[in-house]
């Protein structure tokens, strides 16, 4: 039974950091493929960061330089540290995985969809206050 949790999120100000957490179970040694999406109020769900279980990863051009994908193996998670937090990343934050056999070649190809996710986390509200 594949499963996420996330953690983390919450209220800071414009130039602050947040770290997500998303932690995962039952993909045993298949691997996998992980979004971040964000979803301001009002709007679909955007890829913000991807990672690959080979390693790779990727980041929408709004986020890059201040997001950075990091992972525990120990503890099958994955963080997402965010700096230099901007008002307009404000909004819900979701995390989602997929069975590395059903990821595409590319993870940024993988990101370009929230449809090509089939597991969610709960998300985590963050707000980004000026």
């Amino acid at each position: 039974q594949v499963a996420l949790v996330e953690s983390g999120g919450g209220s800071v100000q414009a130039g602050g950091s947040l770290r997500l957490s998303c932690t995962l179970s039952g993909y045993g040694a298949q691997g996998y493929c992980v979004g971040w999406f964000h979803q301001a109020p009002g709007k679909e769900r955007e890829g913000v960061a991807g990672y690959d279980s080979d390693g790779s990863t990727t980041y929408a051009d709004s986020v890059k330089g201040r997001f950075n994908i990091s992972k525990d193996n120990a503890k099958d998670t994955l963080y997402l540290q965010m700096n230099n937090l901007k008002p307009e990343d404000s909004g819900m934050y979701y995390c989602a995985s997929e069975f590395k056999l059903l990821c595409r070649a590319s993870i940024a190809l993988q990101l370009s969809s929230a449809s090509q996710f089939g597991e969610w986390g709960q998300g985590t509200q963050v707000t980004v206050s000026s």
